[in-house]
């Protein structure tokens, strides 16, 4: 179930980012109003904002609750396996293992003068 939503998640992100970038500014009606040859696209002249204005709130809607769901899952997943959750359990030593010496240091008599 999470990878699904992630896998979500992420298309939902790449459409936001590519509908943005596919949408003009405001200032671009502006040359569309004076037959700058904007009837001729796809959606027509004033076709192109409703449409992608739409789908940009819908996958932006979406983007926000899965991360919202998402968020909580791994919120959720994180306290579940706890070690600090049985605190009455005895604790088990383990043993710890010394480093032994293999060099001495030099001595001031063996140090080149």
């Amino acid at each position: 179930m999470y990878e699904i939503l992630l896998v979500i998640y992420l298309v939902a992100a790449l459409g936001v980012i590519g509908l943005v970038l596919v949408q003009q500014g405001k200032g671009a009606d502006m040359g569309a109003s004076f037959g700058a040859g904007a009837s001729g696209t796809l959606f027509g002249s004033s076709g192109s904002g409703n449409f992608l204005t739409r789908m940009t709130t819908v996958l932006a809607a979406i983007f926000f609750v899965i991360s919202l769901v998402l968020g909580n899952m791994s919120a959720k997943q994180a306290t579940e396996g706890s070690g600090w959750d049985n605190l009455t359990a005895p604790a088990t030593i383990q043993p710890v293992v010394e480093k032994t010496k293999t060099e001495k240091a030099p001595s001031t008599d063996e140090i080149p003068q």
